[in-house]
C-alpha cells in the first residue's frame, strides 16, 4: 500500500519514511472512525493529530526547529522533571518497555529507525513514549516533533491501556498541548483507580494548563490525602516511577501553599 501523506510505499501500522497511521483512528473530538491518513474529521471537523508537526522557523542560526516547541519544553512539573531528573529513564521503565535498548541522548536517529512492526501496540507505545521523552531531555525540537505524532497514534493504537499507560498518554497530549484531551485520559484512569498517584497528578497538571484551578487544586489535595495509603501499596507502577513521585508531592504542596 501507499501513505496516503507521502506517497512512500508502506506496510504495517506506521509508515517508516514519514510516521503517519496506515490504519484508521478515530477522532480525539467526536470519537467517529475515520479512514487512515484523514487530517481533518469529516463528521465535526477537528484536527486529528497535531498540525504543529508541519509548521517550522529558521532562527537566527539557520537551524530548523518545530514551531512552538520551546514553551512545551520550559513548561509544567512533567516536563521539568524529565529535564532535571534525567530524561526518559524516569517515566519508562517498568514492563512492556524496552528504555534499556535506548540509543544515548543525542544519538536518537530518524523515525524509520523504530522498528514498529515488529512490536505489539503496547511495546510501540512505550518505545515511541520513551523517544518523545529522550528528546525532551535533550530537548532536539527535531526528534520531538518527528516521534510525538506517531506517540500519540502508537497510544490510541493499544487501547484499552492501563493505569501507567494513561498517565504517558496523557503526558503526550500536554506536550501537543492537547490539555482538553490530556485531561479526559487521565480521568479515564481515575474512572477505575480513583486513588492513583501519577494520574491524579496529570489530571492537575492537565487542569492547571486549562486554567481551571479549581480544580487542580481539588487533584492535587486529593493527591496528599491518598498519598501515605497509597504509597504503601507498593504498585509496580510507583516503583518504576520512584524517582518522579517526590516530584510531583512537592508540586501539588507548592500549588497548594499559592506557589
Amino acid at each position: 500500500m501507499h501513505c496516503t501523506q507521502c506517497g512512500a510505499e508502506a506496510q504495517g501500522k506506521f509508515c517508516g519514511p514519514c510516521g503517519a497511521a496506515l490504519v484508521p483512528l478515530p477522532c480525539p473530538s467526536c470519537g467517529v472512525n475515520l479512514e487512515a491518513g484523514t487530517r481533518y474529521c469529516t463528521e465535526c471537523g477537528s484536527p486529528v493529530r497535531l498540525q504543529a508537526a508541519e509548521k517550522s522557523y529558521t532562527n537566527g542560526g539557520g537551524d530548523t526547529r518545530a514551531q512552538g516547541l520551546l514553551p512545551w519544553v520550559l513548561s509544567g512539573v512533567l516536563l521539568v522533571a524529565l529535564l532535571v531528573v534525567g530524561g526518559f529513564g524516569i517515566l519508562g521503565g517498568g514492563a512492556g518497555s524496552d528504555a534499556s535498548r535506548q540509543p544515548p541522548p543525542g544519538t536518537l536517529g530518524p523515525a524509520p529507525n523504530v522498528d514498529l512492526a515488529s512490536m505489539s501496540p503496547g511495546e510501540a507505545a512505550d518505545r515511541l513514549f520513551n523517544r518523545v521523552a529522550m528528546a525532551l531531555q535533550v530537548r532536539d525540537s527535531v526528534e520531538v516533533m518527528s516521534f510525538l505524532p506517531m506517540a500519540l497514534d502508537a497510544h490510541e493504537l493499544a487501547k484499552p491501556l492501563s493505569e501507567v499507560r494513561l498517565f504517558r498518554f496523557s503526558f503526550l497530549q500536554r506536550v501537543a498541548t492537547e490539555y482538553d484531551l490530556a485531561l479526559a485520559t487521565a480521568q479515564e484512569g481515575l474512572t477505575r483507580e480513583p486513588n492513583h498517584l501519577l494520574l491524579l497528578s496529570a489530571a492537575a497538571e492537565a487542569s492547571r494548563e486549562l486554567g481551571d484551578l479549581d480544580g487542580a487544586r481539588i487533584y492535587f489535595q486529593h493527591l496528599l490525602e491518598v498519598w501515605d495509603t497509597e504509597t504503601a501499596l507498593n504498585r509496580q507502577d510507583y516503583e518504576d516511577h520512584a524517582r518522579l513521585l517526590p516530584i510531583l508531592r512537592e508540586d501539588a504542596e507548592a500549588f497548594l501553599n499559592g506557589g
